[in-house]
């Protein structure tokens, strides 16, 4: 069978992490939610997303498929469905379709005549940026249980002060000692080659991805997801960083999720909670307003290749798009358009030939390529956020 990953309706509220990926490639908990269906599913996927994207995320289809909504995390019983689905049955959940079956010979898909199967059971789905983290311990424990299962960790350093060594599974090649790891309250899982350094104090939920490190000292609150290649410091709570960004020193992330490719620089506080206590309203760009999260916590989003210089501070419940520099002393605006370079004293347009100059800098050094592909992809994305953009 074939199965290809589409948006789905969520796409737009999880902007602007969606500018430069599909919703499959949205890591919440340990992997992306295009590994988690690929590991249940034990086939490779491929993706109906924006035409933009389709180079990088291609789709192929094939003479039988079944189409599955992305922002639904996948479970034994889900996934017991979707590889049952026949010709003309769909999966729904309430009102939105989950998954559904087609042919290469069907020029369009009517779900109102398919069959339709409840799915009565529990599952994680992904909406708005914030269940990224607000769900992420949820999903990290899910992961774990899939990665880990029928495998034996590696042994845990006897240097390292440990509680609930059951819930701890270290990989391959990581590299853990004189640090505090508790996983009473949620797993903790070292991806292979990672490092945790000296004196960091980790409690679970906690993913720690491939060649990823916790830097000297580190205060960890889970449930955190730290991506493959990152860096991370300082104080963090509850927050994704998807894979190889930064944020290597001192000062407090929390309740927060950053794309790939970001720097978050030294001493750089994100207020997650506003001193009136009041829920956080956070910036939709389907509305091009402030929405309601519900949430009483809510810290920074943002989005691939955007920076921020030493001892910047965000505001509770702040947006920064794609591409974005941002420095200066005091608070930063709430939300913060695509390819904008400036702070508090004003912005002007990050032009599109210096902040290519400055991702190829920051990925060769990765030994990751800036190629045509991803320069198309940014340079849509500088088009369709002109808009919000002061010039």
């Amino acid at each position: 069978m074939n199965y290809i990953l589409f948006d789905g309706p969520s796409r737009n509220a999880l902007l602007p992490f969606t500018y430069t990926r599909p919703v499959a490639d949205i890591r919440i908990g340990i992997l992306t939610i295009r590994e988690k269906w690929e590991r249940f599913l034990g086939y490779t996927t491929t993706t109906i997303t924006e035409d933009y994207l389709a180079e990088k995320f291609p789709m192929v289809e094939m003479e039988q498929n079944i189409l599955i909504n992305s922002s639904f995390l996948p479970n034994e019983d889900l996934i017991e469905l979707v590889k049952n689905l026949e010709n003309n049955q769909a999966i729904f959940l309430g009102e939105e379709v989950i998954a559904f079956y087609t042919t290469e010979a069907q020029e369009e898909v009517d779900l109102s005549k398919y069959e339709a199967i409840e799915y009565e059971g529990e599952c994680i789905q992904v909406q708005n940026t914030w269940d990224i983290f607000s769900k992420n311990g949820e999903a990290i424990e899910a992961d774990f249980n899939l990665i880990t299962s029928d495998r034996a960790s590696q042994p845990i350093p006897s240097s390292n002060n440990v509680i609930a060594a059951e819930n701890i599974f270290l990989e391959e090649g990581v590299s853990v000692e004189f640090c505090t790891l508790n996983a009473a309250n949620g797993p903790i899982y070292l991806g292979k080659n990672s490092l945790v350094m000296e004196g960091s104090i980790i409690r679970g939920g906690f993913s720690l991805g491939e060649n990823a490190i916790v830097k000297m000292g580190a205060k960890i609150y889970g449930p955190t997801t730290i991506g493959p290649g990152c860096k991370i410091g300082g104080e963090v709570n509850n927050s994704v960083l998807f894979a190889n960004s930064n944020k290597g020193h001192e000062g407090f992330l929390g309740n927060s999720v950053l794309g790939e490719w970001c720097n978050i620089g030294a001493d750089t506080n994100s207020s997650n909670l506003k001193n009136d206590y009041s829920p956080v309203r956070l910036w939709n760009y389907e509305t091009e307003n402030f929405a309601k999260t519900g949430l009483q916590f809510c810290g920074l989003m943002m989005g691939d290749h955007s920076k921020c210089g030493i001892n910047t501070m965000f505001n509770t419940g702040t947006v920064v798009g794609v591409s974005t520099n941002i420095f200066g002393s005091g608070y930063q605006r709430n939300f913060i358009p695509s390819f904008q370079w400036g702070g508090t004293g004003g912005f002007t347009t990050y032009q599109p030939k210096k902040a290519y100059a400055t991702a190829k800098a920051m990925m060769e050094r990765r030994g990751y390529e800036f190629n045509a592909e991803e320069e198309a992809i940014l340079n849509h994305v500088f088009e369709i956020t002109k808009r919000w953009r002061k010039e």
